[in-house]
């Protein structure tokens, strides 16, 4: 092990002030609750405190939990996977939610005009984004609307048209349809990627009806330009294929870079021809909350994914009670969460370019993913996929394994993501800083014993 390695486990150790992670292990439950009660989240002065760690190990996350009872206690010290966050919820949540949680009664619910008023001033004050309320549909997760979505527009076995690398939950969504994925690749330029337009429409035939559009991209972090989307859409609008907007990392956009709604585009033709898919899931880390909603200028569009049964609005009622104070209340908290995160993109770029030789890095135009270039590592460490002794497996996922083992964090592997992904792995830095450098030092002290 590293000296550098050894001190920054030692950093760790002191400032969560969990000695029983010695060796690798996490906190247990207990443990877990004497260091979530330490400190306040908000300081005198009004700013958040995102860099104290914050376990969440013993909470059943999926992030954690699943990753530990999969590889084993001693091999998870950062668990860098699934896309949430380890941060403290804004302050103004939880307390909505223990007001509405006096209130004994746990009935049906009637979505309260005040919901819907929210979603639309939101997204007027932060982007110019028009909404009518009454083309607002709501649903229990961004997934269940993109299915219903696809039931309503593509028949069995036709194409659903993706850019990749791609979302993995995508193909998972397009697989319950019965209909088939159509990856157009896009181009790596100089360490970024590029769409390419002439691929992209060639891949369109009589049985395309659904491009699947994730903005800003996950995993590779592209936010797309206004022209990138006046293109994708001029394209789709033409060949009379319908744009399904996931813009769900939207509010996760670095410094320099600028978030546009496909919905704000010049042309109204090309509008109609779309639905987008929002959710306070990611931007307020509320996936537990199932709270989600879709709209589009299109009432025929909006018609079919409700018609003939396509689409049930369901809604969790504790969801939109969390989703409107976080609109309503936590504009200052996610503006500081996103300058932390931020700043994390930027230490992670240098961190890597200074101290991990064998693994690649540029820092994202948004998200609070890290799209890691790994294919030097893979093969420095000789992860091929017989190694893992798994005819399913590939360099991608030995390599996940190898980090486990050696380095004892997770991540997920590129091959995941479809085509362009080989050589690459996701991790996910939204997470107290100490815990990023945490992971890289532990990545660079393995790579460097391999």
């Amino acid at each position: 092990m590293s000296q550098r390695t050894e001190l920054n486990r030692r950093t760790f150790l002191r400032n969560a002030g969990m000695a029983a992670l010695v060796g690798g292990v996490g906190v247990k439950s207990s443990e877990a609750a004497t260091l979530n009660a330490q400190g306040s989240t908000q300081s005198a002065t009004g700013r958040y405190d995102f860099d104290t760690i914050y376990s969440r190990v013993g909470t059943n996350s999926s992030k954690w939990d699943a990753q530990i009872a999969k590889f084993g206690r001693e091999h998870v010290q950062v668990g860098m996977g699934t896309a949430d966050q380890d941060f403290r919820i804004a302050p103004a949540i939880t307390r909505a939610l223990r007001a509405r949680i006096e209130h004994e009664n746990y009935g049906y619910l009637t979505i309260p005009d005040s919901y819907r008023e929210s979603i639309v001033d939101w997204n007027r004050r932060r982007y110019g984004l028009e909404i009518d309320p009454e083309t607002i549909r709501h649903s229990d997760g961004v997934h269940p609307a993109i299915i219903s979505s696809l039931r309503a527009f593509c028949p069995p076995r036709s194409k659903v048209l993706l850019l990749t690398p791609n979302y993995n939950g995508f193909y998972t969504d397009i697989r319950v349809v019965n209909t088939v994925a159509e990856e157009s690749p896009l181009r790596l330029v100089n360490g970024r990627y590029e769409i390419d337009f002439e691929d992209f429409e060639r891949r369109i035939d009589h049985d395309t009806h659904a491009f699947i559009l994730c903005n800003p991209q996950n995993p590779t972090g592209n936010v797309w330009s206004r022209e990138d989307l006046m293109r994708l859409g001029e394209i789709c609008t033409r060949r009379r294929v319908v744009v399904l907007a996931d813009e769900i990392h939207c509010d996760f956009v670095t410094n320099g870079n600028v978030y546009t709604p496909y919905a704000t585009l010049d042309d109204p033709e090309v509008v109609r021809n779309s639905i987008t898919y929002k959710s306070v899931s990611k931007s307020f880390n509320l996936s537990a909350m199932k709270c989600a909603y879709l709209f589009s200028s299109n009432p025929d569009y909006l018609d079919r994914i409700s018609g003939a049964g396509q689409h049930r609005q369901s809604m969790n009622t504790l969801g939109i009670v969390a989703a409107e104070a976080a609109y309503n209340e936590c504009e200052d908290w996610l503006d500081q969460l996103i300058g932390y995160i931020d700043e994390t993109q930027s230490f992670v770029e240098a961190f890597v370019r200074t101290h991990v030789p064998h693994v690649q890095f540029v820092k994202p135009e948004g998200t609070y993913l890290a799209w890691l270039d790994v294919s030097d590592a893979i093969d420095r460490v000789g992860a091929m996929p017989a190694v893992a002794g798994d005819p399913q497996a590939t360099p991608e996922t030995t390599f996940q394994r190898y980090l486990v083992e050696h380095a004892n964090i997770h991540v997920n592997p590129g091959s995941s993501y479809g085509v362009g992904g080989a050589g690459r792995m996701r991790m996910n830095i939204a997470t107290s800083r100490q815990l990023v450098e945490l992971a890289l030092s532990n990545m660079a002290g393995a790579l460097a014993r391999a």
